[in-house]
Formats: C-alpha cells, structure tokens, sequence
C-alpha cells in the first residue's frame, strides 16, 4: 500500500479549486457577486445563461468556499464567501496582463482607445475625496450602486450619462467607477465626459477592490 503524501492531497485539492475558478462564467458571477448578494435569477440574467446552468456554477463555487448562499421565501441569494475570492481573481488576471499577448491586444484594442489615460489609486480618491477635490461617479446600474457604493458617491448609470451632464461640475474633476477591472462602463464613462470638456479620471479597478480593502462603505437598499 502506497505511503499516503499530505503534500499531494493538499496541491490536490489546490488544483481543484483553480479548476473551479477556471471557467468564463463564474468568474462573471464572482465579479457580479462582489457588487452584493443577488438572487439565482439575477444572476442568470447578468451571465445571460439559463437559470439551471447559472445554479450548476453557482453550486460548483459554493461546494469550494468561493461562494455563500441563503434562502429569502422561494428565492435562493448568492454572494461572495470572502474577499480572498477576488484577492485571487486579481492575482491570475496579473499573471494574463504580463504573459499572455492576446489579453494585451485586447486591453488596448477595447479599453485603452477609450480612455487610456492613468487611473487614480485607491489611496490617492481616498485622500481627493477628503479634500473634496474631486467629484466621484459610480456609472454602474442603480440596483448595484444601492447594494453598496463609496460614500458620498453620485449614481449615474451609463444609460443616464448623457442626459445627465448639466448636472456635473465642469470646475471640479470627476473620478469615475464602476464594477471592476476592465468594465468597459467607467472607460466609456471617462471617454464620453473627456469629449463634452469635463476633467476626469478612472478609479483603478473598482468598487469590489474598494471594498475588500475594508474602506468605507455606503448602502442605499437591498438589491434585488
């Protein structure tokens, strides 16, 4: 009988859960996730996947901790089990950003010729913000704004933006930020108002890493 090698079992089961996260679609769940609790349909409709395909991942992040779910009268609601899901998240993407060529042309190609301006740091907001120097915008859709947002931040959804510019302050610069690395919202945000002659900025990443920081957050009502 072979000598049983914890070492082993432990890589093991590692690799299972790299193997978990390993699929496009869960990682959107995580990312829609990081806004707040959502339920079952909710998220079917974020992925645009069926609900029996989105409650099999769902159930497949649960069964390795990266997922926590509770029962509401007939619906079943899911969010992020701890913030060290998308410490994880972040640390492949870094891996993709520096080794893989075709993450770079895509980067370039459908966000940085949107904005390719420097984003402001999460630190540097926090110290704007402070001074009131600048005005923060959170383009994201009101359901995820009001799950959880920066404090003292104005919701303007994309769809809104347009009709909504009178309303910002053309003296004052605005950091823009939406569900995380990569969304294209906050790049398309950046763009539109760079275009009209406002002062604006993105905020690195987005409102999750702001929040799995353990800064400060505001809720406006349970999402839905």
């Amino acid at each position: 009988m072979p000598k049983r090698n914890p070492k082993q079992e432990l890589l093991a089961w590692t690799a299972e859960v790299a193997r978990c996260l390993g699929h496009a679609h869960r990682l959107e769940l995580i990312e829609c996730l990081a806004q707040g609790s959502r339920s079952v349909e909710s998220l079917a409709e974020f992925i645009g996947q069926s609900v029996a395909n989105t409650s099999q991942h769902l159930q497949l992040l649960r069964r390795f901790g990266c997922v926590a779910s509770e029962r509401r009268g007939k619906q079943v609601f899911y969010q992020l089990a701890d913030a060290r899901v998308l410490h994880a998240v972040a640390a492949v993407r870094s891996i993709a950003e520096i080794g893989v060529a075709e993450f770079r042309q895509v980067v370039r190609k459908d966000f940085l010729s949107l904005d390719g301006t420097d984003a402001v740091s999460r630190s540097e907001l926090s110290r704007l913000m402070k001074d009131n120097a600048v005005t923060v915008i959170d383009v994201r859709p009101s359901g995820e704004f009001n799950a959880g947002h920066i404090p003292g931040a104005l919701n303007v959804p994309m769809a809104e933006l347009k009709q909504r510019l009178s309303k910002l302050p053309k003296r004052k610069e605005i950091v823009a930020y939406c569900r995380g690395a990569y969304c294209i919202l906050s790049f398309e945000a950046a763009a539109q108002l760079r275009a009209q002659g406002y002062r604006v900025r993105r905020m690195e990443d987005g409102f999750p890493e702001w929040k799995a920081e353990g800064r400060k957050v505001a809720e406006s009502a349970i999402a839905h």
